[in-house]
């Protein structure tokens, strides 16, 4: 009789655990940025969809690895009462790829310019799996890091015409400011879990991208079978930046699937 309602209690504790939403419960958004970026690159993104009644996180990004980043990214949707939509961009997507597990809570995953990684594969394999990129030359002197990694930047100089060519002089002057080193392990750094195998994906990029190469991105996207794949004639790499309204647009048809 114990054993009986032994059993009984931890399968009512097992299924308390699991988060139940109703049908018609609007999903939270979360953007996560890739590498050379920051939270602020999602501001045009983000003004659309609070516009439509969304809520909107926009992480903080530690850029450190795929494996600390993404367990970062769960703690703050392990905080949240809402299904999810996870959206990266750039290296943002390995996170959103490795921190997505089939379940109730994320609902879809959106890649934008971004990267989604097979288990095994890293964002710089990726990268040179096609012709296209040329980030590499555009590099900065790495910064040395006390435990041996090292961080990478784009020279100030170079960053308007390889990573944000449509987007004014000022605006990228401004981003290549401020912009947030990435570690050499976190981009070398291979997935030990691919989201996308069991939650729907969508995928927009540029096609102008020099950063990663849309026959990449393409060729991830239908690897994916992804719902909804949208190439945005002649933006570059910061394609939430420059077309913050088709990035919105396709979120929402990510939010909106049923």
């Amino acid at each position: 009789m114990f054993k009986k309602l032994f059993a009984s209690a931890l399968f009512a504790t097992s299924l308390a655990s699991v988060p139940a939403f109703a049908a018609d419960t609007k999903p939270t958004i979360v953007l996560v940025h890739g590498a050379f970026a920051d939270a602020s690159s999602w501001t045009g993104v983000i003004g659309k969809l609070e516009a439509d009644g969304y809520r909107v996180v926009a992480v903080a990004n530690p850029l450190r690895s795929v494996k600390g980043d993404s367990a970062y990214l769960k703690r703050i949707i392990a905080n949240l009462d809402t299904p999810v939509v996870l959206v990266g961009h750039s290296y943002g997507g390995a996170v959103i790829s490795e921190a997505a597990t089939k379940g109730e809570k994320i609902k879809s995953l959106v890649y934008v310019s971004a990267f989604a990684p097979e288990i095994g594969e890293s964002a710089l394999e990726l990268s040179g799996k096609f012709p296209g990129s040329t980030l590499s030359p555009t590099l900065d002197k790495p910064v040395e890091l006390e435990n041996g990694t090292k961080d990478l930047y784009i020279q100030q100089d170079k960053f308007h015409k390889q990573f944000a060519a449509d987007v004014s002089e000022k605006a990228a002057a401004a981003m290549a400011a401020s912009q947030r080193p990435v570690t050499d392990v976190a981009l070398g750094e291979a997935a030990t879990n691919a989201g996308w195998k069991d939650i729907p994906s969508w995928s927009i990029f540029g096609s102008a991208d020099k950063n990663i190469p849309p026959e990449a991105m393409k060729w991830m996207a239908k690897r994916a079978n992804a719902k909804e794949t949208v190439e945005v004639e002649g933006s570059s790499h910061v394609v939430m930046v420059s077309h913050p309204d088709r990035v919105a647009k396709v979120i929402e048809d990510a939010a909106n699937a049923r």
